[in-house]
Parts: C-alpha cells; sequence; structure tokens
C-alpha cells in the first residue's frame, strides 16, 4: 500500500536532563541537559507510522535552506523514508519543536517555525510534483497534515483533493484552525475536541456527547465529509459516516507524553479506510494506536508488533 503524505514537516528536539537548582536570574528551574535527540515530528511523523505498518509513504512537504533543515532530510535518511519530496525554500525557517524534559516531564517548549503559506511558486512546485506522482504511479490514499504552518494552501489541498476524486483515491485530512472550513468533499476528517471547537467555533463541552454528535452530523453535511472521525483524548473518540454515528470510549492506560498521538490516529485510520476497512475497526484500531504511543515520551511511531497483540487481546 502507497501513501502520499503532504503537509507541515518538522523536526521535534528533546532535551533531556536534570533539575536540582533554581536560577537566581529568575523563578525558573536550571536543567542540567545530559542528552539531545531529535525526531521526525508533523507530517514525518505520520509518514513513520504509515511506514510502521509496512506500508510505503511518500511526503511532500518544504523545509528551511538551514541546519534544522538539513538535519530533517538527515532523520528521513535514518529512518528509509524517501526525501524525494521535500522542497527547499531559503526563504523560511524549518521547524522545530524544542522540548526540555526533566523527569519525565515537559518543563517547557519553544518553537522555531515559518506560520506564512509558502510562496505561490512553491506551491506550484509541490502541485506540480504531487500530480506526476499520482499520475505515473499507483496511490492508495493520500493525507494532508495541517499544522497551520503553511504548506497545505488552499488552493494546493483544492487541486489534489479534485485530481484524487477523479482518480478515485480516498483523501484524509488532519486539519487545524486556519483551514478548517476548507476542507470539503473529503473521505476522512479527523479533527481533535479542541480543532473541532476552535474551528466550528461552537461552545460545545467535551463530555456533552449528545450536541457534539448533532454539532458533527451538521458539519459534515455542510462540508460533505464521508467520515468525520473526532478524538476525545481520555474520553475516546467519536465516528459518524452519516449512517451510523458511534461513540468508543478509551482504555485506561498510563500515559506519559501526548505529543504525536494525533499522527499516529490519522496515519492508522488512513490506511484502515483505505484498506476497506468498517468505520468500527477503522476507529478502535486508531484509537488503540493513539493510545499504545502515549506509554511512551516523545513523539514516537506505532509498533505494528504490539498494537497486533493489543487489538487480539481487545478481539478488535
Amino acid at each position: 500500500m502507497r501513501a502520499i503524505v503532504i503537509g507541515d514537516a518538522m523536526v521535534d528536539t528533546y532535551l533531556w536532563g536534570k533539575v536540582d537548582r533554581l536560577s537566581p536570574e529568575a523563578p525558573v528551574p536550571i536543567v542540567s541537559v545530559t542528552t539531545r535527540e531529535n525526531r521526525l515530528g508533523g507530517a514525518a511523523n505520520v509518514s513513520r507510522n504509515i511506514q510502521a505498518l509496512g506500508a510505503t509513504p511518500l511526503l511532500f512537504a518544504v523545509v528551511g535552506d538551514d541546519d534544522n533543515g538539513k538535519e530533517f532530510q538527515n532523520l528521513l535518511n535514518k529512518r528509509n523514508v524517501s526525501a524525494e519530496g521535500i522542497f527547499i525554500d531559503p526563504t523560511r525557517n524549518t521547524t522545530v519543536k524544542n522540548r526540555i524534559i526533566s523527569s519525565g516531564k515537559q518543563i517547557v517548549r519553544v518553537d522555531e517555525e515559518s506560520i506564512d503559506y509558502i510562496s505561490e511558486e512553491m506551491e506550484n512546485k509541490l502541485i506540480n510534483a504531487i500530480t506526476l506522482e499520482i499520475e505515473t504511479t499507483s496511490v492508495d490514499v493520500i493525507v494532508f497534515v495541517d499544522y497551520d504552518k503553511g504548506v497545505v494552501t488552499p488552493n494546493l489541498f483544492k487541486t489534489i483533493n479534485e485530481l484524487a476524486q477523479e482518480k478515485g483515491i480516498p483523501t484524509a485530512v488532519d486539519p487545524k484552525k486556519r483551514n478548517f472550513r476548507n476542507y470539503k468533499n473529503v473521505s476522512l476528517f479527523k479533527p481533535n475536541f479542541k480543532e473541532f471547537v476552535d474551528g466550528t467555533g461552537l461552545p460545545l463541552m467535551k463530555g456533552d456527547l449528545e450536541s457534539l454528535k448533532a454539532a458533527a452530523e451538521t458539519f459534515k453535511t455542510e462540508q460533505q465529509l464521508k467520515l468525520i472521525f473526532i478524538t476525545l483524548s481520555e474520553l475516546g473518540v467519536f465516528i459518524s459516516n452519516g449512517v451510523n454515528e458511534q461513540y468508543y470510549p478509551v482504555a485506561i492506560r498510563d500515559i506519559a507524553d501526548v505529543s504525536g498521538a494525533g499522527d499516529t490516529v490519522i496515519g492508522v485510520a488512513s490506511l484502515a479506510m483505505a484498506a476497506g476497512l468498517p468505520p468500527k475497526i477503522m476507529a478502535l484500531m486508531s484509537n488503540l494506536a493513539g493510545g499504545l504511543v502515549c506509554e511512551k515520551v516523545g513523539v514516537v511511531p506505532i509498533d505494528q508488533t504490539k498494537l497486533k497483540k493489543e487489538m487480539k487481546s481487545q478481539k478488535i
């Protein structure tokens, strides 16, 4: 199975250390760093999850002409993820999320990023490259990963989504606020609860499932979505295909870190959809996978062996 992943890719940097004193300059802890680690994040982490499940990811993204961009491509090479769809833009910074961690807990995060939309020239380069891939190779699913960093422009999405519809290729979207209502006529739309509230502007409460169902159905109809899949963190997930609406609770787990869980969910759900699995199985699989990666500190892809074992034990 081959999946095109389009969107905001980044480097997740972890500074691991210990705290044993406060700064004399301000009431903040001093972290003595013992280890520094770089990992693939954002759309690249979605690609890693797709790869971990045995499929082939084709990542299309933009990085800066900087040291972080070089490190990003080095990480792709180390993880055997193709860099052919990575474009370099000297006018932009490579997105980096710097997390400082002590005793297994995140103390602070410092982001380096460009959030303006990519230039029209860069947009056209991406569109042409993605179009060529779709026209000349076999593609099973296209995943748009939007972190509001500017790679998924309205025109890029519209052009590629329309081509996907012509070719009968299912599309999946992991949205953020800026483009939330631009995503129409997609096969799978997967916001988390906060993204859904921010994107719709509705004053919903996470525990009010009836109101959520009504709002989700209205939004699904307006946007002409085949499936809407809303993750509710500790409360589980909600999924609807317009015929059946279902809520599935999450298994109780020892949560170490939620970062990257959404990447895992969209990666697993996209492949499940492309494989033709029923919405219920897709929801249960991706919900389970998202919970499993939360047991690890930092952004990590799903472990296929562990996922299969958990699915078997839960009779999914």
